[in-house]
């Protein structure tokens, strides 16, 4: 199966995993991302990672669910 490519812009120096989680709707809520991270791998820049508070920066990918989610600069 194909994965999904799909770009993220922030206008922050970063976002945080937690955030990036809320933001992209993949979760809806922090309560929900916490357990969301615990329950399912997640790779950033293709190391597993599950810290919420991850601090993601233009020009990262994470890979969720068969989709990467590139950061990017608005």
């Amino acid at each position: 199966m194909k994965q999904k490519r799909v770009q993220i812009s922030i206008d922050t120096e970063y976002i945080t995993l937690g955030q990036f989680l809320k933001f992209a709707d993949i979760v809806g809520s922090g309560s929900e991302a916490k357990f969301f991270l615990l329950e399912n791998e997640i790779k950033v820049n293709d190391e597993l990672d599950n810290r919420r508070g991850r601090k993601l920066r233009p020009g990262d990918k994470v890979e969720v669910e068969n989709s990467v989610y590139e950061i990017i600069s608005k």
